[in-house]
């Protein structure tokens, strides 16, 4: 357990910048971390290229330091591959234990790897240039490797000899576990480890500066984004239309459910598979194309307009009219271009849950006489439900996170008040206005109140329906 957990830790902090081995001078960026160093040579030495070239350190030194790297990560993952491998029996046990023994050797090495090439910047001809720092990292990150050898080689030590004849088993459940621990790390490593991010909501921070304790302000952008009165306006203009756009995706989360039905329902298998691929192709279509195609069909020059001069709706010197452009029903196109490119691949799902439908219930049906609509509604929509439920929960759940990509393509100067979601918003605050502070403390509350709506939503489900999700 002990072992496992001092894996578990290690491959956390690999993540870090603040523990990097690699840091071993200036030139070395401190934002990033050890993976970052192992897997990506040009970004150790992002800042090197003039040193290199005028000659203040030895390339050779980043070299070093880039092997150290990798093989430190290398390490890590035997180590991590020994730890899962320990969840077995005797046999797996002892296969790992000797992974984690190997894993912790590599990792000695690596790391002994990046002190030299601490010890050879040290040899630079520039040093007020390149300023080498202890890699206080390796000693951390030593002694934990070192710990780690120590009590693999004494477990290993301590379990009997495993008979060669024993097969390699592992208990069910450990071995859903391994088949999980993938996307639980992917699920970190996207979702959890960017919240690391929100310290710079305590700074005054200007891209590309640092944090310290210099530009420490704590609250000042918590209360500055309700006490500005310019901000507070732009705030409840955002949350209106993000309540707005979402709350009709909310209302309408029935359509795929009933498009899903009635599809099933059709004779023709052939033209059901034409059907489904034809309304799930538009999901992986990008907004600009969708932009482009409204574009060509409701410009003042498009399809639309086109059409009606040609059929005598519209006189040739009339102004024609900019359907895509122009800011009335604004929420409404934007969830019908949102409905439209997603409905089919919503619908899979549904596709799914029918499947999955006990047949013999439509064959009691039958026998009881019942008709096509009356099996659909009485017998397909009750199974239904469920899965309805749950997706309309993690709807309410998400009605802050309308996503940026299609509002930020369909906006222009008369549709801009209306159109301008939260994500959108934080999107300007943060890379348009250089204001990285106060988008992120729009990005704090957005996610909080999204699981304040989580637990809620969840409650209401638990109190009426008694089923939960969370």
């Amino acid at each position: 357990m002990v072992q496992r957990v001092i894996t578990v830790y290690v491959i956390i902090m690999a993540f870090f910048p603040i523990a990097n081995p690699a840091k071993i001078c200036g030139l070395v960026s401190s934002k990033i971390s050890l993976f970052t160093a192992a897997i990506s040579y040009s970004t150790l030495t992002e800042s090197c290229n003039r040193p290199f070239r005028m000659g203040w350190v030895d390339e050779s030194t980043f070299i070093v330091l880039y092997i150290g790297s990798i093989i430190a990560i290398l390490g890590i993952v035997i180590t991590a591959a020994g730890a899962c491998m320990s969840a077995g029996n005797l046999r797996f046990q002892k296969l790992g234990l000797k992974c984690s023994i190997i894993g912790a050797i590599a990792e000695i090495i690596g790391y002994v790897l990046c002190y030299v090439a601490y010890i050879m910047v040290q040899d630079s001809a520039r040093l007020n240039k390149v300023n080498p720092e202890m890699p206080l990292g390796v000693f951390s990150f030593g002694v934990i490797a070192l710990v780690l050898l120590i009590l693999s080689v004494y477990i290993n030590a301590g379990l009997p000899k495993a008979n060669k004849d024993m097969p390699y088993e592992m208990e069910s459940k450990y071995k859903l576990f391994l088949m999980f621990l993938p996307f639980a790390i992917l699920a970190f490593m996207f979702c959890y480890l960017p919240l690391y991010g929100w310290r710079y909501a305590f700074f005054d921070y200007q891209s590309g500066g640092t944090l310290s304790m210099n530009n420490f302000v704590g609250f000042k952008w918590f209360t500055y984004l309700f006490q500005n009165v310019a901000t507070r306006a732009d705030l409840l203009n955002v949350m209106k239309n993000t309540l707005g756009i979402s709350g009709l995706n909310v209302l309408t989360q029935w359509l795929p459910m009933v498009f899903a039905v009635f599809l099933c329902e059709v004779g023709s298998m052939r033209f059901c598979r034409f059907v489904q691929a034809f309304t799930t192709i538009p999901n992986f279509i990008s907004w600009v194309l969708v932009y482009a195609v409204a574009l060509s069909i409701f410009a003042t020059d498009g399809f639309v307009n086109t059409f009606a001069q040609q059929m005598g709706l519209l006189a040739e010197d009339a102004k024609a009219t900019n359907y895509l452009g122009g800011n009335s029903h604004i929420w409404i196109k934007m969830w019908g271009w949102g409905t439209w490119k997603g409905v089919g691949w919503s619908a899979i799902i549904y596709i799914a849950g029918i499947s999955g439908i006990d047949q013999s219930l439509y064959e009691a049906a039958t026998v009881d006489g019942a008709g096509r609509f009356q099996k659909m509604w009485h017998i397909t929509v009750p199974g239904l439900l469920p899965t309805f439920f749950v997706l309309l929960l993690m709807a309410i759940a998400g009605i802050l996170s309308n996503g940026l990509d299609q509002y930020l393509v369909f906006e222009n100067a008369e549709n801009r008040s209306s159109i301008r979601v939260l994500d959108l918003y934080v999107y300007r605050l943060g890379i348009g206005s250089g204001s990285i502070p106060l988008s992120t403390v729009v990005g704090m509350f957005k996610s909080v109140i999204s699981v304040i709506l989580l637990f809620g939503a969840n409650a209401i489900s638990k109190a009426l329906r008694g089923e939960s999700i969370v």
